[in-house]
């Protein structure tokens, strides 16, 4: 009987330590299974914060000088420019003349001309949007400090793919050497689209060497007379993340702008 008792003890031994390894080979199927899905999870949310990134720096480097962007050849105004809608300002509004005028710039003044018989469509613009308040509280988006020393400002989206409702052109007294001046205020655009201009534009802070496109190059509309040590310092705090492009470190907000 003891011996019987023995190899029935023994039988239920066995039959326990497989079923128990039964129970434990399902368990790491089960976290083999959850470890997959976790890491399709993962590469998943992954392609799409590379997406969003993507997007995102489409935003801010496809729309302006230096930009990244497709061939001119994918832009149905890539050659020409288009017929503006009647929402542009016109070009008589500039008056054929230089302005005088201050804008704020995150507390400090920025003193600037227009040159509206150069620029005349651009100056009219910049002029009729600044009248109506447009730019008031608005965060220069783009900072670059590598090859193109510019602040871009303008956008009331903040992301670089905002504008005042409308698009317009052509590019005017954009410079012949592509040498941009210390100061220099010009319009931003998307790049192979002469007719793409609208309410952002860039401060040059530093002498810039931007190449023209198929379509030419920017439209100088101003300069900067004064004050421009203010963007400097927002230059000299750099981009935020620590690249060479991208948004401010140091918040760039315009102000209230005069005109005379």
């Amino acid at each position: 009987m003891a011996s019987k008792k023995k190899q029935q003890n023994i039988h239920t031994s066995s039959t326990a330590k497989l079923a128990d390894y039964e129970a434990k080979q399902t368990q790491a199927k089960a976290a083999i299974a959850r470890n997959k899905n976790d890491n399709k999870r993962a590469i998943f949310i992954s392609i799409a914060a590379l997406a969003v990134a993507g997007l995102l720096q489409l935003a801010y480097f496809g729309f302006g000088p230096g930009a990244t962007t497709a061939s001119p050849a994918a832009s149905p105004s890539a050659s020409t420019a288009v017929e503006n809608s009647a929402l542009v300002p016109k070009p008589g509004v500039a008056q054929g003349r230089v302005w005088s005028g201050s804008m704020e710039l995150s507390g400090s003044t920025l003193d600037f001309q227009l040159d509206g018989k150069s620029a005349p469509q651009a100056t009219a613009n910049f002029i009729t949007l600044a009248k109506q308040g447009f730019f008031k509280d608005l965060k220069c988006h783009r900072l670059t400090t590598a090859g193109i020393y510019v602040l871009q400002c303008g956008d009331p989206v903040g992301d670089g793919t905002g504008g005042p409702g409308y698009n317009w052109g052509p590019i005017e007294n954009a410079p012949l050497d592509n040498v941009y001046k210390t100061g220099v205020l010009a319009m931003a655009r998307v790049g192979g689209d002469a007719s793409s201009m609208g309410s952002q534009f860039f401060i040059v802070y530093q002498d810039s060497m931007i190449p023209s496109d198929a379509v030419g190059g920017y439209t100088v509309f101003g300069k900067i007379t004064g004050g421009l040590d203010a963007v400097q310092k927002i230059a000299a705090a750099g981009v935020d993340g620590g690249a060479s492009d991208g948004k401010p470190a140091l918040e760039a907000k315009l102000g209230a702008i005069s005109l005379k």
